[in-house]
């Protein structure tokens, strides 16, 4: 799998935001094991499993291991706003796919500043790594395009909370404008509104964050944009402190696997 690297004002250029000099954003730069890549145990001929090592394959969990995690894992639903959200974007946007990466970047630029704040108060924050960055990894074999940061990460408690339910009392006039057809859904008030991970099911049929912060273990967080699960990591912690946001693209999406349509 290739890296391509770009340097720090491209991506900030891409973002829409101005970040300090010691954040950067990496597009596979270098050769690496591939992120997708698993080491797969005894082959069986059980359907269901064949499909589950085909759709998604995370780095050092088999397939059988993928399984029992998503057997063992909580099972959420969406609450009702966020599935009315969902709709509308993926419905008003579905012409702009490409608003999601910047989205992406855009909250993981956001992790990168929380951690760093509050290192000032106790450097001790940083202990895993100080080395702040974004990576965007793709993975064409497994087509899927991996955002990962070395930010502030989220709790067991912050992925439910953050990915399934919607805090802000700001994003129910969001939708009520939206509904009503007051204005059109934007990327720039997908923005402001602070919703914009969704935009991420404008490309991808599943999404996993794997997540991991300071004050708790590291978790998997799995969608398929109708329902979430999550689960401690079997792996144990593999980002040190961070997340990683994993899509597994639709078909029409294979595009964004591309480094040239990555740097535009």
């Amino acid at each position: 799998m290739k890296i391509y690297l770009l340097g720090i004002f491209c991506l900030l250029a891409l973002s829409g935001l101005a970040r300090a000099e010691d954040e950067a954003v990496d597009i596979d730069g270098k050769v690496v094991e591939d992120i997708g890549k698993s080491t797969i145990g005894s082959k069986t001929d059980d359907e269901t499993v064949e499909r589950e090592e085909e759709a998604i394959q995370l780095d050092g969990l088999n397939v059988s291991q993928m399984k029992a995690m998503r057997d063992s894992a909580e099972k959420h639903h969406y609450q009702a706003e966020v599935n009315r959200m969902m709709k509308l974007i993926i419905n008003s946007l579905y012409r702009n796919k490409e608003i999601f990466l910047r989205e992406l970047i855009s909250n993981a630029s956001d992790a990168l500043d929380k951690i760093r704040f509050n290192s000032l108060t106790d450097p001790s924050v940083l202990e895993a790594t100080a080395d702040l960055k974004v990576m965007i990894k793709p993975d064409k074999e497994n087509h899927a395009l991996h955002i990962i940061d070395t930010g502030i990460g989220m709790t067991r408690e912050d992925l439910v909370k953050n990915l399934g339910t919607i805090a802000k009392s700001g994003t129910s006039e969001f939708l009520a404008k939206m509904e009503e057809g007051e204005t059109d859904v934007t990327s720039d008030l997908i923005g402001q509104f602070g919703v914009g991970f969704y935009s991420s099911f404008l490309v991808a049929d599943t999404v996993v964050v794997t997540s991991k912060n300071n004050a708790d273990e590291q978790y998997v967080w799995e969608s398929d944009a109708a329902s979430f699960t999550v689960a401690k990591d079997p792996r144990g912690n593999t980002l040190g402190r961070g997340t990683q946001i994993s899509l597994f693209m639709k078909e029409e999406a294979y595009d964004f696997l591309e480094e040239h349509t990555i740097k535009d």
